[in-house]
């Protein structure tokens, strides 16, 4: 029996819950015309929300629907990263051009292409990129271009979009698929160099519904050989709270408590939540708070106070600040997905877990 929950990030998981919609938009988008606005599309979400494997759930499926697909950190040397990826990913398809040649090297058995221009001048990121798309369009293949934690300081990033609208205008069949943390994208968009982007698709990476996650558990669990009853897969639900990394994190610890057993009972369950418990407090709150400025800090102790949502007026007066104030950290938590709206000027704490860690980690690093 196989362990099949995947709670290292970026992973795809046996099941990917809760995410059909997106997948389907995008999926419709690959296969039409070039215009699509769902072909330039940006993920947006916190730590642990399933961005990465998004990523690359889409980017496999491009691969089947007549795209090639690169997948690019974003960091320097991201412009010729993707030159040489797609090159090498459309090897058999790339055929002769007039004023270019090809050079074929083998790496570790995968065949790679590399252009090498004889005009006696380097061309720029454009040119180069424009004929590697006329060839993929001799064989009516599209690019399909995924770059994960954006990075809106990076010149490289803003020159990729820059060309990338321009490529998009000419009727190149282009995509570009991004993923980042919600200050990230924010600051993106604010650039004016690239404000195109506002107008791109933008998907919020949010909670999944119960009903979502137990269908991915259920489904996770009987292809690991195993079996769970209602109760325990009932108390799993509950500690995963809609949060997609810790259902690979519950998942994986519950399958991990059975042993050599074939059944997950409440006592896996509640050995795995409490493992998985601490995996996310290490993983991904502390690496979320440890981001954040002392007045950020300061704002969400000042949510403590209360037992649920809080408001801007609450907040003003556990602080002891004006409006200008709250407003300000307000919007910049939001930006980084530590809080989230739940309805008229009320928020509340968005990652699981984060109520009741917070002032463990108040009290340790501050």
């Amino acid at each position: 029996m196989k362990n099949l929950f995947t709670p290292n990030f970026g992973q795809i998981p046996y099941y990917l819950a809760g995410r059909v919609d997106v997948i389907e938009d995008i999926t419709r988008a690959l296969d039409n015309t070039p215009g699509d606005p769902n072909q330039t599309t940006i993920l947006i979400g916190a730590r642990g929300t399933g961005k990465t494997a998004l990523l690359r759930t889409i980017s496999n499926i491009a691969d089947q629907r007549g795209w090639i697909s690169v997948n690019t950190a974003c960091l320097s040397g991201l412009l010729e990263d993707i030159i040489q990826q797609t090159t090498r990913k459309g090897a058999s398809f790339l055929e002769k051009k007039e004023g270019v040649r090809f050079k074929s090297i083998n790496v570790a058995s995968v065949f790679g292409v590399e252009w090498e221009y004889t005009s006696g001048s380097q061309p720029n990121w454009r040119s180069r990129m424009t004929d590697i798309l006329e060839a993929l369009a001799e064989h009516d293949l599209g690019l399909l271009i995924t770059i994960d934690e954006i990075d809106p300081t990076l010149d490289e990033m803003i020159q990729l979009a820059s060309v990338y609208q321009l490529l998009a205008g000419d009727g190149r069949k282009i995509a570009l698929l991004m993923a980042g943390l919600p200050h990230q994208v924010s600051t993106l968009l604010g650039n004016k160099s690239v404000s195109f982007l506002r107008r791109s698709a933008q998907c919020h990476l949010e909670r999944i519904s119960d009903a979502d996650v137990e269908t991915a558990f259920r489904a996770t669990v009987d292809a690991s050989g195993k079996e769970i009853d209602g109760s325990a897969l009932r108390e799993a639900v509950t500690a995963i709270n809609g949060f997609p990394y810790m259902l690979q994190l519950v998942g994986y610890r519950s399958c991990q408590a059975t042993g050599q057993s074939s059944e997950i009972a409440n006592d896996a369950v509640a050995r795995g939540t409490l493992l998985a418990a601490q995996d996310m407090r290490t993983r991904v709150l502390k690496a979320t708070l440890d981001e954040l400025s002392n007045a950020d800090l300061a704002f969400l102790q000042a949510m403590l106070e209360q037992s649920g949502a809080s408001s801007s007026s609450q907040i003003a007066h556990v602080l002891g600040k004006g409006s200008a104030h709250v407003s300000t950290y307000r919007r910049r938590l939001l930006e980084q997905g530590v809080i989230v709206e739940t309805g008229r000027n009320r928020f509340d704490f968005a990652l699981p877990m984060l109520r009741s860690y917070l002032p463990e980690y108040l009290e340790s690093y501050l």
